[in-house]
């Protein structure tokens, strides 16, 4: 398996959803990134990072609410946002960066 360093040094993008399981809003993220997988298909990638399980990670990109959603491509942040966000939101920023 690609190492989260690996995975975000990719030439397409790559979404990483920053969660918690016991955080609420996290939950409600989960459908949406669902709908946007479907409908990026393989232009980008979408991995979830449980903060709790990965404390470095989150504290390598200063994530500090959960859920954060960073937007990367070839290693640099290209979008973040905590919160939830919308699934056409999402696709729309998506596609800016394929």
């Amino acid at each position: 398996m690609a190492t989260f360093s690996e995975i975000i040094n990719s030439s397409r993008p790559v979404l990483v959803d920053f969660f918690a399981t016991w955080c609420g809003p996290c939950k409600m993220m989960a459908p949406i990134l669902e709908e946007v997988k479907d409908t990026v298909g393989e232009t980008a990638a979408i991995i979830k990072v449980d903060v709790d399980k990965n404390p470095s990670a989150a504290a390598a990109y200063q994530v500090q609410s959960v859920p954060t959603l960073i937007l990367f491509k070839e290693g640099k942040v290209l979008w973040r946002q905590a919160g939830v966000v919308p699934a056409r939101q999402l696709e729309q920023l998506i596609r800016q960066y394929v």
